[in-house]
């Protein structure tokens, strides 16, 4: 696909105009109409500020690049590079912190890269080859020899995590056929949608917060999310409490 074409694309899927993109981007709209239409060519800075006014993720502004004809600007560095030490330290560090309370990083696949010892409280009984760095959270989410037998609201949380894989279409085909339909009882009102979960401490009731590295520029970094589990009422903070004095606190999945 060719630069022109998937600039245009792009742009529409972000429901801008080509004045919009081009009041953003500090150019004008007829110079985006020409680049649009192959009529000029576009310089490599002004295909940079075309991919931030876009707000593309790291990963999609190396892609336009390549299709300009210019090299990534963004690097794409391994977990256990040295450079990233700073990271991993960093990632530890709150994931201790947010203990009593589970907490995790995953990739840009949900693979799980890290987790603190309070994760273990949620993934009790669950089958070993979902469990485990590199395994899929969502699928050990939904699976039937993961979380699921233990999910209350099935229905409900499964709809949710499967609005989250829209970009891993592949994925969301498989584990669409874990999830129930929605009864016509199911379903709650309220702030947020609980994750309730029977577990041997009782019955967790569990809200989500997904925290990224807004100021990433480099691929990797900026493609990994950590996901925070909060106590959704008293007995679940009790109960998170009593499992923690139990446990040793070290962070999990290598790091």
């Amino acid at each position: 696909m060719d630069f022109c074409q998937v600039l245009r694309e792009r742009r529409t899927g972000s429901r801008l105009s080509q004045l919009e993109l081009a009041s953003r981007a500090g150019t004008t709209q007829r110079h985006v109409s020409f680049v649009e239409s192959g009529r000029s060519v576009p310089g490599r800075d002004l295909v940079v500020r075309l991919a931030e006014a876009l707000e593309l993720p790291l990963r999609e502004r190396n892609e336009l690049l390549l299709s300009a004809g210019f090299a990534p600007v963004y690097a794409e560095s391994s977990l256990d590079d040295p450079a990233l030490a700073p990271v991993r330290e960093a990632i530890g560090h709150i994931l201790r912190g947010h203990l009593p309370y589970p907490a995790l990083v995953v990739d840009r696949g949900g693979d799980l890269v890290a987790a603190n010892s309070a994760f273990g409280v949620i993934t009790e009984g669950a089958a070993a080859e979902l469990l485990g760095p590199g395994a899929n959270v969502y699928r050990l989410a939904l699976h039937p020899e993961g979380l699921a037998p233990r999910i209350v609201n099935l229905a409900e949380w499964g709809r949710h995590v499967l609005a989250r894989l829209g970009a891993l279409p592949a994925l969301r085909a498989e584990l669409a056929g874990y999830v129930p339909e929605l009864g016509s009882g199911d379903g709650e009102l309220g702030f947020a949608v609980p994750l309730r979960l029977r577990s041997s401490y009782g019955e967790l009731r569990l809200m989500t917060t997904v925290t990224t590295f807004a100021t990433a520029v480099d691929v990797t970094l900026a493609e990994l999310k950590l996901e925070a589990f909060l106590p959704g009422d008293a007995a679940t903070a009790e109960a998170l409490g009593v499992a923690a004095a139990a446990d040793s606190g070290t962070v999990g999945g290598g790091w």
